[in-house]
C-alpha cells in the first residue's frame, strides 16, 4: 500500500492556509499547519513532511530565512519547499531559489498547478 505524502503549509492567514489544505487533501495528500516561522520550523524538526508549501510574509520572521535555516540544517535540508506567495517581482523570486526552494507560485495561484508541483516534487523526496 502507498504511502500518503504529508504536506506542511506555512501560511499566516488562516482561512488561506485552510483553503490551501483542502486542495492539497482534495488532491490525496495529508496536511499539517503552521501559522507562522516558529511553529513551521518546530513542525518539520519533529516530523519532516514529504514537502512544504512556504509563504514569504509571516507574522515573525521572513520564508526565505525559514527556507535558507532548513536547507543548511542537515535534518531538514532535504525537505523541498514550493514558495507561496504575493511577491511577484524578480528579485524576490531569484531570492527564492537561491535560499533553497524548488518552485515559487505566486498568488493568486492555479490550484492544479500547486497540486502538479507537489505531485512532482513529493514523489521525489
Amino acid at each position: 500500500m502507498a504511502q500518503i505524502s504529508e504536506v506542511l503549509v506555512v501560511e499566516d492567514d488562516a482561512a488561506l492556509n485552510g483553503v490551501i489544505c483542502r486542495f492539497v487533501q482534495a488532491a490525496g495528500f495529508t496536511t499539517r499547519s503552521a501559522l507562522d516561522g516558529n511553529s513551521a520550523l518546530r513542525e518539520v524538526r519533529e516530523k519532516p513532511p514529504a514537502i512544504i508549501l512556504l509563504d514569504l510574509m509571516l507574522p515573525d520572521t521572513s520564508g526565505f530565512d525559514i527556507c535558507e535555516e532548513l536547507k543548511k540544517d542537515q535534518r531538514t535540508s532535504f525537505v523541498p519547499v514550493v514558495m507561496v506567495t504575493a511577491l511577484n517581482d524578480d528579485e524576490s523570486r531569484e531570492h527564492g531559489f537561491a535560499v533553497g526552494a524548488i518552485a515559487y507560485l505566486t498568488k493568486p495561484f492555479d490550484p492544479d498547478q500547486l497540486i502538479d508541483v507537489i505531485r512532482l516534487h513529493a514523489a521525489a523526496a
